[in-house]
């Protein structure tokens, strides 16, 4: 399982935003973003990649558009 959580690094020290309980103890991976004037800078999505991952939310549009939904739109 991958998961993804933010945090900073400072002295040697990753610190995780939010406490992560659901996972096993075991190896993880650290990604170092460098900072730009508007906060970390990741690479931009290729016209492609977008197309991509348009084609496969919108599977899902219609679930996010039902009655009841925007519960989801208050937390």
């Amino acid at each position: 399982m991958l998961k993804t959580v933010a945090g900073t690094f400072k002295s040697g020290v990753v610190r995780l935003r939010e406490p992560v309980t659901d996972l096993p103890e075991g190896p993880v991976l650290v990604t170092f973003l460098e900072e730009g004037p508007g906060g970390p800078q990741v690479p931009p999505l290729t016209s492609e990649q977008i197309a991509e991952l348009r084609g496969k939310l919108a599977a899902w549009e219609e679930d996010w558009k039902a009655p009841g939904m925007e519960i989801y739109d208050e937390s």
